[in-house]
């Protein structure tokens, strides 16, 4: 006997992944900072729907991490040293490999474009000060090299760790200072992409990754405020120097 087909469900998963995206988009736009608390019946009722797809919506994003769980309650979670550590840890190891993946394909101007378009973008946000614009663009940036990565759960894994720091983003790259930093890893990164060199690209991306750490941690108030430069230098012997109150992560240097 064939077993029984199951009843379509679409529509409400079709539904609830719709929230879910609303709502991730609002994290990643800085609207819900840290503390924010998310209501299922309040989201309910501004986004006109039941409060079960609110309440899957936020389910999937706490077990992603982006949301903390307090009994029944949702809240966009306030970020620790030992959080920022562990989320970089995880992007030092992934995203240069994943950058230099895609260096041999960018020598082609016609692969690159929207990585040239989104560049071009953020380079005009900066010059007129348009904070939105930038922080747009630097999404629009991210987007177009992780399309070009066949991988795509390695792309999905990207963009989750990315989106951990985005409501941090907006205590950053409101400075002036950040964006002209932030404007020269994208354009370093773009030119390494342009010639097709994978190592240099890996290489700046991580000098990029280690610059917008620091930031962050100068932002969250845990450690005494510096400009964003390069990773502490290997010391000639070869050992990595470790810091005593953090996890251990990896070291970078300049190219």
């Amino acid at each position: 006997m064939s077993p029984r087909p199951l009843t379509p469900v679409q529509r409400p998963r079709a539904l609830a992944d719709q929230v879910y995206q609303a709502l991730r988009d609002q994290l990643r736009a800085g609207a819900l900072g840290a503390g924010s608390a998310l209501q299922e019946v309040q989201l309910a009722t501004r986004l006109g729907v039941s409060r079960t797809p609110v309440r899957e919506a936020l389910a999937r994003l706490a077990s992603e991490g982006l949301l903390a769980t307090h009994g029944r309650s949702f809240t966009v979670p306030s970020l620790t040293l030992a959080d920022v550590e562990d989320i970089y840890e995880l992007r030092f190891l992934i995203e240069p490999e994943a950058i230099r993946r895609i260096a041999p394909r960018t020598v082609d101007a016609r692969v690159r474009a929207p990585i040239d378009a989104a560049l071009a973008a953020a380079t005009t946000a900066h010059a007129q000060g348009d904070v939105e614009a930038f922080r747009s663009a630097n999404i629009d940036y991210r987007s177009a090299w992780l399309g070009l990565v066949t991988n795509k759960r390695l792309v999905r894994i990207i963009e989750l760790y990315a989106d951990h720091m985005q409501h941090i983003r907006t205590l950053t790259l409101g400075e002036p200072r950040v964006r002209t930093i932030v404007l020269n890893g994208l354009q370093r990164i773009t030119a390494a992409l342009a010639a097709g060199d994978a190592e240099a690209a890996a290489a700046v991306v991580r000098e990029h990754l280690q610059n917008a750490r620091q930031a962050f941690v100068t932002a969250l108030g845990l450690a005494p405020a510096e400009a964003p430069a390069t990773a502490p230098p290997t010391p000639r012997n070869g050992s990595t120097p470790h810091d005593s109150h953090t996890t251990a992560r990896p070291q970078e240097q300049r190219p």
